[in-house]
């Protein structure tokens, strides 16, 4: 009697004997992987090169937590944000910014580039009055105004005189930058608060909501409005729920803001990070786990400031995105999805 294998057609036969073949030598691939898997992964590290002529820090970093909202002046290793590479070309001439948590990390590097390129700044921040004046220091050692404003992007009543105060000293406004956050990571569900979970919403979403609202009236054509999402916005976190479900809608807030906008001449763009050296997450996460801050990216690091805000003054600057609306502009060294 004939066996099943016997009824089988030589030519399926040939196609599984290729299939398994294939297989076979994938599978011896991965087996020499699996032997010298911690071999292999130092060596992948070490095959990740510098883009950047300053060397960048990677961890192990120094161990630390910081009590919020996290003064860029206490972290360690000062994180990078003065771009001494980047030179200016004037895209940005007399024109005025608004950038909220513009005090530190991202939105301190963003202020000084701006300043580079031409433009007066205005920062608002929540109550970092050292990390403040450094960020004024800077953006005046680059020939340009900074105005601090002191106080909260939750309350809609502030947002409106912190962007007339922007337009009376300045006399205009330009560009706003929604960078502004709270981030407090938790293990489970059941352990954020409804405190907790309303205050990411109210900082990160209402607060967006709230600064856009206000400094529409005084935008023009040629503007912009730039948010900062976040990769957890495109992947989400599984420590990270609330924010990241805050950075999903400051994604989806954008595009429809820039459709919504479009026949103003008005551009509005986001910028989504991936991990990035600022005090956001050493004033959120365990010392052991900031230590090992971005070791998992591609580059086996963390992004500096100075390496994101070129993205912002691109997407600001009428000379190089004047055609962009509705764009995430992921900047995460690799996906990490």
């Amino acid at each position: 009697m004939a066996t099943r294998n016997d009824r089988t057609p030589a030519r399926k036969r040939g196609a599984v004997a290729k299939a398994r073949s294939v297989q076979e030598r994938i599978d011896a691939k991965d087996a020499r992987k699996a032997q010298s898997s911690a071999s292999g992964q130092a060596a992948a590290k070490k095959k990740a090169r510098q883009t950047s002529a300053r060397p960048k820090p990677r961890p192990p970093l120094p161990r630390q937590h910081l009590r919020k909202p996290g003064k860029e002046a206490r972290l360690d290793p000062r994180p990078q944000f003065e771009a001494p590479e980047y030179r200016g070309s004037g895209k940005l001439e007399d024109m005025a910014a608004i950038i909220t948590g513009g005090d530190s990390g991202i939105g301190r590097a963003v202020a000084v580039l701006f300043a580079r390129e031409g433009a007066d700044v205005a920062v608002v921040y929540l109550s970092e009055d050292e990390d403040a004046r450094e960020t004024r220091r800077h953006v005046e050692k680059e020939g340009r105004r900074c105005l601090l404003i002191r106080g909260d992007v939750k309350d809609p009543q502030f947002c409106e005189r912190a962007v007339q105060q922007t337009v009376d000293e300045f006399g205009r406004l330009d560009v706003l930058v929604n960078n502004a956050a709270f981030q407090e990571h938790a293990d489970a569900l059941e352990d954020i608060t409804e405190e907790h979970f309303d205050l990411t919403m109210r900082t990160n979403i209402y607060g967006y909501f709230h600064m856009a609202r206000a400094a529409l009236p005084h935008l023009h054509e040629g503007s912009a409005i730039i948010n900062t999402g976040s990769e957890t916005g495109l992947f989400g976190n599984a420590h990270l729920l609330d924010y990241s479900a805050t950075k999903g809608a400051i994604h989806a807030f954008t595009m429809s803001l820039a459709s919504n906008l479009v026949s103003r001449g008005i551009r509005v763009n986001a910028v989504a990070p991936g991990p990035v050296w600022t005090p956001l997450n050493p004033a959120d996460k365990p010392a052991g786990k900031v230590a090992r801050f971005g070791q998992q990216n591609p580059w086996g690091r963390p992004a500096q400031p100075e390496e994101l805000s070129p993205a912002y003054v691109f997407l600001a600057a009428p000379s190089c995105s004047s055609y962009i609306s509705g764009a995430i502009l992921p900047v995460m060294g690799g996906s990490t999805g």
